[in-house]
């Protein structure tokens, strides 16, 4: 069969033939129809992520859309080693598939799963948003992030309060669910951009905000624990979610900010919460695809293409693979 393989750790997959899968019992032999191209899947083919199987050659590619040998159409997640979602035909666990709506189709299903569990299983299952509450995402121009705004929203979030860089993408985020946008400019730690940053934060920790989803980490999350710290209400724990790491940096944590104040730090992801739990945060976003009218920005490429585009820029959108 054709797939996307990858030789060795740290390289990029190469287009070519592999050997086809055979089921097991309590497996599933699915026929790949879509498979998005995400930080999860390109952290687990280099072996940098965590939950890696580090076993070459493999196929590349941690979740997909596909077809069961009965016909149904399902996501799956988590290919059993050493195939993954980026061939013709992959194998999977029968847990790790579930059922996809019929208004979802296999671009939209294969591109959403991941960046959409994300913000659902963190506000579900480690947040536990309350209707009413308000959610500040950091971090919430990529396309996790703009998810995010959207799912605080149909969560019943009263109030969302998005923060990132691109001031001009935020203000795109006022038509998709965002109250308030916070754009920042960090320096060296003594600029005048991070004052002015940390001195919103603090008039909006000031007023209210329960829950806080970082995609970023980093000095922009640095920021926003001490302002959280310095302006949080005692009585009011405030939940920090850390979802993600986009900015590639670790954070130098005062520890009187978590002395002094009632914020609460915990982590989002595999590991976290329970494979099951992710696995619903993902059924609850398809089922909120259409009431929610949640939008991501696609861009389709034959699994052909797989070697010129794996290290392309995608821009704003999720490049998603046709497989067939």
């Amino acid at each position: 069969m054709k797939a996307a393989i990858l030789a060795a750790p740290g390289t990029s997959p190469i287009y070519g033939d592999f050997g086809e899968p055979v089921a097991q019992p309590a497996e599933e032999l699915i026929t790949v129809n879509a498979s998005a191209l995400s930080h999860f899947t390109k952290a687990r083919a280099s072996g940098a992520h965590y939950s890696a199987d580090r076993a070459y050659p493999a196929v590349a590619g941690a979740d997909g859309v596909g077809k069961t040998r009965d016909g149904r159409r399902v996501y799956f997640v988590l290919p059993e080693p050493p195939f993954g979602a980026l061939a013709e035909k992959t194998l999977i666990r029968s847990a790790n598939c579930i059922p996809i709506p019929a208004e979802v189709d296999d671009v939209t299903a294969a591109a959403i799963a991941n960046p959409g569990m994300s913000s659902w299983a963190a506000l579900a299952e480690r947040a536990l948003l309350k209707p009413g509450e308000t959610v500040l995402v950091n971090g919430a121009t990529g396309i996790a992030g703009r998810l995010a705004v959207q799912i605080a929203r149909y969560m019943g979030a009263s109030k969302v309060i998005a923060t990132a860089r691109d001031e001009i993408a935020l203000n795109e985020l006022k038509n998709i669910g965002a109250d308030f946008i916070i754009p920042f400019k960090l320096g060296d730690g003594h600029s005048a951009g991070e004052h002015e940053y940390e001195m919103a934060l603090q008039e909006h920790f000031a007023n209210g905000v329960d829950v806080v989803l970082d995609y970023l980490w980093g000095r922009s999350a640095q920021i926003a624990i001490v302002a959280a710290a310095k302006a949080g209400k005692e009585t009011v724990p405030i939940r920090f979610i850390h979802v993600g790491g986009a900015s590639r940096e670790d954070v130098q944590l005062p520890g009187a900010a978590l002395r002094s104040s009632a914020i609460v730090l915990m982590g989002s992801g595999i590991n976290s919460i329970p494979p099951e739990k992710l696995l619903s945060a993902i059924r609850g976003v398809f089922q909120a695809v259409k009431p929610a009218k949640l939008r991501i920005n696609t861009k389709t490429v034959p699994l052909s293409d797989v070697e010129k585009t794996w290290n392309a820029d995608p821009g704003k959108s999720r490049i998603v693979f046709i497989v067939r």
